[in-house]
């Protein structure tokens, strides 16, 4: 569930330029912020976005529907519920991961510092050295 953000690139002349500043800036919010609300909509909407004045959209609202711009979907509180659960899982299960990883690397390490005197391989065990001492797995109390 890896939510990567992208950069997308625009260009614009320079007096679209400032007329988007003068937007954010009514509105309150960065100008990278109508960016991505520009993007979000055009994403939601299969690209079917047309981009007119306010003063153009309010009297094509008020002659065709009553209905808000951009559309607005009910979701419900359990499939809220539900991909929140699903997210702290997905986090939880990165956590482990990272945890893994540090494990796995914290044995390479002590591995690697190992002298090789001391790494038994056990094809070596097969060979029949019967001069060596026995060798047992595992750690058992014989007292």
């Amino acid at each position: 569930m890896g939510n990567k953000n992208k950069t997308i690139s625009f260009r614009v002349s320079e007096d679209k330029f400032e007329t988007l500043r003068e937007i954010a800036e009514e509105r309150d919010i960065s100008l990278s912020a109508v960016f991505r609300d520009y993007v979000d909509t055009l994403v939601s909407h299969d690209g079917q976005v047309k981009v007119a004045p306010e003063h153009e959209f309010e009297d094509d609202a008020t002659e065709t529907s009553t209905e808000s711009f951009p559309p607005k979907v009910e979701v419900p509180k359990s499939f809220v519920r539900e991909h929140e659960r699903l997210e702290l899982e997905a986090e939880h299960l990165r956590e482990q991961l990272e945890e893994h990883k540090r494990y796995v690397t914290k044995l390479r390490q002590q591995l690697d510092e190992m002298d090789q005197d001391e790494v038994i391989h056990l094809e070596d065990l097969d060979q029949g050295e019967e001069e060596d001492a026995s060798y047992r797995i595992g750690s058992f109390d014989d007292r």
